[in-house]
């Protein structure tokens, strides 16, 4: 996409709801984005079992304001990022976030490579498949501990300097591990595990939050046990007349403002579920008694 091609999509748009953020200061998208990675086969390989559903879930993205999109080199792999270009391309009104530095040998299987020819070579592949000149926010999808990291953060910075990506980010990091690669280039965004019945990254959000850094939450429907009917996310979700799912979505997007939660789907139906959650308004009583219970259940499972 060229420099400067991004446009907002009506603000009266579902995912409009959600505010915006600004992802490195100047990219501007709606905070409920989408996450990729479901548009493909079992197991996140190969082609999808329903074409024709995919492309119709992700044509759909930006009628219902959702314009940030998560996908990755590795998700099919190339499958997303194809489809991507199928069904959007020239990505006028959409941010596309991709990644690399995971490899693939088969269904469910994820092997870090982070030597910097590699990371370099897959960032221009994602170009390619695109159809794009540069990406606006590229991610390493983990750092390969078998390489210098120093390494693979020289890597992002040289992508950075040759105007292949406009921003970058990680995945799956500690706050050491986000300073180390500030040290390097401008980390604009953080992608860990993150939802309501899952915290281990409650710090690095906070760091995050302080920074102004963009944090993508990944598997950020969850609610675990707290499902269960006679719940304090049953109870919630049944006041607002909502699902538990779409009330965990809520409790996502307002513990912090710079939160940029990715769900994903391969079906329609599913998907203008997701983005009803941005218009969900949680009190602040309900907000916390979710928090209580949520930071509860995270207790029982780390131990």
């Amino acid at each position: 996409m060229p420099a400067g091609g991004f446009r907002m999509t009506d603000t009266t748009a579902p995912a409009a709801a959600s505010g915006t953020f600004n992802i490195g200061g100047d990219l501007t998208v709606n905070r409920l984005g989408f996450g990729a990675m479901r548009v493909t086969g079992e197991g996140v390989w190969g082609d999808p079992t329903d074409r024709r559903a995919a492309l119709d879930t992700l044509r759909a993205l930006p009628e219902l304001g959702v314009n940030l999109i998560d996908t990755a080199d590795s998700y099919g792999p190339a499958v997303s990022e194809e489809l991507l270009r199928e069904a959007l391309h020239p990505f006028d009104t959409v941010v596309i976030a991709t990644k690399a530095g995971l490899t693939r040998t088969g269904p469910n299987i994820w092997i870090p490579l982070g030597r910097p020819e590699y990371l370099k070579q897959q960032a221009y592949l994602s170009c390619r498949r695109l159809g794009v000149e540069r990406i606006d926010l590229w991610q390493l999808h983990r750092i390969d501990a078998s390489v210098p990291r120093d390494e693979q953060f020289g890597a992002i910075k040289e992508l950075m300097d040759e105007g292949v990506i406009r921003h970058a980010g990680l995945s799956e990091v500690s706050v050491e591990e986000i300073e180390a690669a500030r040290a390097v280039f401008p980390v604009a965004t953080v992608q860990n595990l993150y939802n309501l019945v899952h915290r281990k990254s409650e710090d690095v959000l906070d760091y995050c939050e302080r920074e102004g850094i963009g944090f993508l939450p990944w598997y950020p429907l969850a609610a675990g046990g707290l499902a269960r009917p006679g719940s304090v996310l049953s109870e919630v979700a049944g006041r607002l007349g909502a699902t538990p799912s779409q009330v965990a979505l809520a409790w996502v997007l307002r513990r912090s403002p710079v939160m940029l939660p990715i769900p994903g789907t391969g079906k329609r139906k599913h998907l203008e579920e997701n983005v009803a959650a941005a218009r969900l308004t949680l009190s602040d009583e309900d907000f916390r008694a979710l928090d209580e219970v949520g930071q509860q259940e995270w207790a029982k499972q780390s131990g």
